[in-house]
């Protein structure tokens, strides 16, 4: 193991740890020797989302506290005893957003506050925000790099907004080491079908019709496992506190290339439709994300490994082999 990455003897806390970015990011601070506890949100259920899919002995090691990011005394509870706090838990659905707005913003915006003034109180040696493109709206220059202008163009990447602005805040007024890491269209295994790689995917094994939303709009795809090490980066960087850092390819592709890309791999002819429920409202769209990643490159020491190419085969593969995990024939938001 490299030294520089060695968190034996480190307690860190992830928020969001049963999620899709959540999960690998706790099994990958746990290879790195970390003490790790995961924040998840309480269901009747007792639903460990995606941390049911590790290994026993890593589950055996990992502390696991329900409880739910608007609740503070909950959030305070899980912070207490941690050396570093990575908030990743959120509401990220655009479109969930459209329909409950006030559930979206109470979760990312009070969440997040929640999150920081417990990690103040605490006196905790880092926290690590995560913020989203889709802050960015549609680019008014690109590649963009993180001095771009924020543009709110759906509730959700409006509640992003605050909660980014809350973290500076935070750095600002009480100098809580805060580091905030701005992904762009993570992907990856264990992603639900309401992100547009997995519903390509699941739609093109299972169906002879592809129904997507807009196909002309542009992304900056990153696989999961270089966006978790970006994270990684952002624990162990040294001078980097009160930062924004974008982790992104840098490479560009529109929805429709994407899906014939996935097509070929897949060996699909199914056909491209699109699907007037899938589009985003006019002024809401976003229309292009291209990631300038040169900041974490430089501060950061991170560099995104994985191409589009290999990381769709890498997804596909697992979506074949996990098919009756995703609802199929419906559109998830």
């Amino acid at each position: 193991m490299d030294t520089e990455t060695d968190f034996t003897g480190k307690k860190i806390l992830v928020t969001g740890a049963a999620g899709f970015i959540g999960s690998h990011l706790v099994e990958r601070l746990q290879t790195l020797g970390a003490d790790v506890r995961a924040f998840v949100r309480y269901t009747s259920r007792g639903d460990e989302g995606w941390l049911s899919v590790l290994p026993v002995e890593r589950k055996q090691s990992l502390e696991i506290i329900f409880g739910d990011l608007r609740d503070p005394d909950a959030v305070r509870q899980a912070v207490i005893g941690t050396h570093i706090v990575i908030h990743l838990g959120a509401l990220i659905s655009i479109p969930y957003s459209y329909l409950h707005p006030f559930e979206v913003a109470q979760v990312n915006l009070m969440g997040t506050l929640n999150v920081l003034i417990a990690s103040r109180d605490a006196g905790v040696e880092r926290v690590i925000h995560t913020s989203s493109s889709e802050v960015y709206g549609s680019a008014q220059y690109v590649p963009i790099d993180e001095r771009h202008p924020l543009q709110g163009q759906s509730p959700y990447s409006a509640s992003k907004i605050g909660a980014d602005m809350l973290a500076e805040s935070f750095y600002r007024a009480y100098d809580l080491p805060v580091i905030t890491i701005r992904p762009f269209n993570t992907y990856g295994p264990r992603q639900s079908a309401r992100a547009v790689i997995p519903t390509i995917i699941t739609q093109a094994l299972t169906q002879d019709r592809v129904r997507l939303g807009n196909l002309s709009t542009r992304r900056d795809f990153t696989y999961v496992t270089d966006t978790v090490e970006g994270f990684v980066r952002a624990v162990i960087a040294d001078g980097v506190e009160g930062q924004v850092f974008n982790l992104g390819t840098g490479n560009e592709v529109s929805i429709g290339e994407l899906c014939q890309m996935i097509l070929a791999q897949i060996g699909s002819s199914a056909r491209l439709a699109q699907d007037e429920q899938r589009l985003r409202p006019e002024k809401s769209e976003v229309v292009r994300l291209l990631s300038d990643n040169r900041l974490a490159r430089e501060r950061l020491g991170w560099v995104p490994k994985v191409s589009l190419s290999d990381g769709l085969r890498e997804t596909i593969n697992w979506i074949k082999s996990n098919l009756g995990r995703f609802r199929t024939g419906r559109y998830e938001i």
